[in-house]
């Protein structure tokens, strides 16, 4: 999840979450949270067309939370609302996770996944749309080609 995402999320200010993350860097190694690179942010943005402009707009490419480091997050800041959103994220974690690995099919997966998220888009926030474009595009990508490696038990 982006550092902003998570700001509005906790009903803080950008700064100050990432003030409290650089307080608590060793609460964050990289596989917690990383930096975009410039051509990833680039990218992201032109996705999204969200505006490239200097008034207003971010200085720095955005930091990225992984589970583990959102989960990190509520030891840092320690709000009443950071609490109880950071459950909802570690449930919803739960849940996705849980519902990927009880099906076979990953196109199958990555559209019922896009039906939960347009439902809870109606109900909640609609920065959700992002994922679920995201998502689109991800069904659009034919499979990468990828070379078997290891042992084959029949050729010795």
């Amino acid at each position: 999840m982006l550092d902003s995402d998570l700001a509005i999320l906790y009903g803080v200010e950008l700064r100050s979450l990432n003030q409290a993350v650089k307080r608590n860097i060793g609460r964050f190694p990289l596989d917690f949270m990383f930096q975009l690179t410039n051509g990833e942010w680039d990218s992201l943005r032109s996705h999204f067309v969200i505006s490239k402009n200097n008034r207003g707009g971010r200085r720095y490419v955005p930091y990225v939370f992984t589970e583990q480091g959102v989960s990190m997050l509520s030891s840092v800041i320690n709000s009443e609302r950071a609490i109880k959103v950071n459950i909802n994220i570690m449930r919803t974690f739960v849940k996705l996770r849980r519902y990927v690995l009880s099906k076979g099919d990953t196109n199958e997966q990555i559209a019922e996944l896009r039906k939960l998220l347009m439902l809870y888009v109606e109900k909640n926030d609609k920065r959700v749309n992002e994922i679920i474009i995201a998502l689109n595009n991800l069904i659009e990508l034919p499979p990468p080609k990828t070379k078997r490696i290891g042992f084959n038990a029949g050729n010795n």
